[in-house]
């Protein structure tokens, strides 16, 4: 069986309340600029720094999530390459808060979005199909995709467009905001549920834009892929899982026995990587010791995450992991207000005339939809088969990782180290 993993976010940007409608006059239905996408041209510097400052950003972005209840999921590159659209065309100390917020203060303007378009060039270059392992698909798909749809009529400075267009391959797709604002929902719905095989297919609900608003930016991250090593379906079974007020739960639960893999073991934590076809693209588990779980989470912001990494080693590994399955929808304003971003939601001080000067623009939702599954075969978990190890005259030494409690997880790329997905699983049950 194969899974999918889904993380959409969506920008909406509206102007301030007002008397007056815009103008809505007929378009030809894009706003476009005549510049093509640039290929990746950013250095290996800024490519690094601005897989640092997602990462960063991923960590922050995490503590502030955590605080509530339940399991989390959360695509930070997704919010970063959305809400960093928005940044291109913010001025002031509009942008100087987002700019803080994504970790990116330090970046020149254009270095910053040719660093990100960069990044979204080497995430493409690791779509690949190999051989099938006992008439099971070996794959990796994965896209990043832009779009945002704007009013009819309404002015965009032509520097906006040609940004969207050098760095994120967008153009602005002309709707009718202002007098048919349910019938631009619908549409904007409908080419999100095209994009993502109708796996999501109400990102923006009912009332969540109106005649107000003038532009809204989507970003899509999308993921399709099978373990380097899947797991035999035969070697899964239903077992315990330990919740975090000590009541348990029964799981279908994926086992794989003197499995090769690169593991650490750290100050309350063990931590598994498994890599998808390909090894260039990974999902790293954090598994907290009992009684440790809050310690061990709170210390993402801390750096946990690269000192997991630095750690990895390999090792022969006895591996069980829950399966599960599951789907956060999320409005970010209060999580991203808590970053440090007020001006940008603010009517009265934001300042977006870097996208139009025909009205004043402010951010009035950031929408976030996620859905991750796990399966034997892979996408969003931990999997492998069972590893046939050759005879020896010495006893293996096998670590034990038995991933009975809530726990940590994140997808990276492996070569910049970006944080494609991250959350935790506090209880895997349907």
């Amino acid at each position: 069986m194969r899974r999918f993993t889904l993380l959409l976010s969506a920008l909406l940007l509206l102007v301030v309340a007002c008397g007056d409608d815009a103008p809505s006059a007929a378009g030809d239905g894009m706003a476009v600029s005549e510049l093509a996408r640039e290929g990746a041209s950013a250095s290996a510097e800024d490519l690094a720094a601005i897989s640092a400052a997602e990462q960063a950003f991923a960590a922050r972005l995490y503590q502030a999530l955590a605080a509530g209840d339940g399991n989390v999921v959360v695509s930070p590159l997704s919010i970063h390459l959305a809400l960093a659209m928005a940044l291109g065309g913010a001025e002031g100390d509009t942008a100087d808060e987002m700019a803080e917020a994504l970790e990116v203060a330090g970046f020149d303007p254009a270095a910053l979005h040719s660093a990100l378009n960069s990044l979204d060039a080497a995430l493409e270059s690791r779509n690949r199909t190999d051989p099938p392992i006992d008439d099971r698909e070996q794959k990796v798909q994965i896209s990043v995709v832009n779009s945002l749809w704007g009013q009819e009529g309404f002015a965009f400075v032509q520097e906006y467009l040609d940004l969207l267009a050098r760095n994120y391959g967008a153009g602005i797709r002309l709707v009718d905001f202002s007098q048919a604002a349910e019938e631009a929902r619908v549409a904007i719905n409908e080419w999100v549920a095209e994009e993502t095989n109708d796996r999501i297919t109400d990102l923006i609900p009912e009332g969540a834009i109106d005649e107000l608003t003038r532009l809204v930016l989507v970003n899509a991250v999308y993921l399709d892929a099978t373990w380097a090593r899947p797991f035999d379906p035969e070697a899964t079974f239903d077992a315990p899982f330990f919740r975090l007020d000590d009541t348990v739960v029964s799981v279908p639960t994926m086992h794989a026995y003197q499995l090769s893999a690169r593991y650490a073991g750290g100050l309350g934590w063990q931590a598994i990587e498994l890599p998808y076809t390909g090894d260039e693209l990974s999902m790293v588990i954090v598994v907290p010791a009992f009684g440790r779980f809050a310690e061990v989470e709170a210390l993402i912001a801390a750096g946990l995450l690269d000192e997991v990494r630095g750690a990895l080693d390999s090792a022969i590994v006895d591996l069980s992991l829950p399966k599960f399955e599951m789907r956060n929808q999320l409005s970010l304003v209060d999580t991203l207000r808590a970053l440090g971003i007020e001006a940008a939601f603010d009517p009265e001080a934001a300042d977006f005339s870097g996208i139009s000067t025909e009205e004043a623009l402010y951010i009035t939702d950031v929408l976030h939809e996620a859905f991750i599954a796990v399966d034997e075969a892979g996408t969003e978990a931990a999997a492998a088969t069972a590893v046939i190890i050759g005879t020896t005259s010495a006893p293996i030494e096998v670590v034990p990782l038995d991933v009975n409690r809530p726990f940590l997880f994140f997808l990276q790329d492996r070569a910049t180290g970006a944080i494609l997905f991250l959350g935790r699983v506090l209880d895997p049950s349907p």
